[in-house]
């Protein structure tokens, strides 16, 4: 399917790979891929295409499975959001997929396990907010390039409440090192002024996941927000320079 979403992101699938690992792995843009690199593909696709989902003058469609794999990138690296087998469309309080009704409350779990929204979780409403969660579990994947689901998770500590522990002031301890790795470009008195703009940026985007994956979805912002604000950090970091 082609890309329908103007703008920056699309809506579609991409030529090149998903935004994840061949190996496997934690979601990346790049085995050797920087900061730069992160930030790029991010502000050029998925959460404009998630805006476009939710906020399109012709019907709201939730995602309902938004994580790294579904992020698919072209050869260009903008990235498209793709497979929809989950998705729904909302009409005022129902939620419809194409062939069926489905009421906004559900049963059984909608989406993959690790990215899945509490309410949905529990059988509770799909919604815009549910993708929004999602996509917040996407942003601390792709800067701390651990997957929701890895070993360390567990007893009560999941990504998010890892997240919440260390920010801000550990976030460069807990934060992939590769993603900060070295710019052999800059003299060393400049790159360290480009870590710590680095290290700025990074906060700023996590402090977006951690407000996408509150527990309460009235408590979360919607996708033009977080498109906004995530938009405005890279104009902000390239200003750094």
């Amino acid at each position: 399917m082609a890309a329908v979403c103007r703008g920056r992101g699309g809506v579609g699938e991409g030529e090149g790979g998903a935004l994840t690992s061949h190996g496997g792995g934690a979601a990346q843009i790049r085995p050797s891929s920087g900061f730069q690199s992160a930030l790029g593909a991010l502000c050029s696709g998925p959460q404009d295409a998630l805006e476009y989902l939710h906020h399109n003058n012709q019907g709201t469609i939730v995602h309902c499975d938004m994580k790294p794999s579904n992020i698919l990138l072209d050869d260009n690296m903008t990235a498209h959001v793709g497979d929809f087998g989950l998705a729904r469309f909302v009409v005022d309080s129902t939620v419809s997929s194409s062939n069926d009704s489905y009421s906004a409350s559900s049963i059984a779990i909608n989406g993959t396990i690790g990215y899945v929204a509490p309410e949905c979780a529990t059988g509770g409403h799909i919604s815009t907010a549910s993708d929004v969660y999602s996509f917040g579990i996407v942003l601390f994947e792709i800067f701390l390039r651990k997957r929701p689901t890895d070993d360390m998770f567990k007893d009560g500590l999941n990504i998010v409440k890892f997240v919440e522990m260390n920010f801000p002031a550990r976030i460069s301890e807990i934060i992939e090192p590769e993603v900060l790795q070295d710019q052999p470009e800059f003299p060393e008195k400049t790159l360290v002024a480009v870590k710590e703009n680095d290290l700025d940026c990074v906060s700023s985007v996590l402090n977006i996941g951690l407000r996408c994956t509150k527990s309460y979805p009235n408590e979360r912002p919607n996708m033009q927000e977080v498109a906004a604000g995530l938009h405005g950090i890279k104009e902000a970091y390239l200003r750094g320079y």
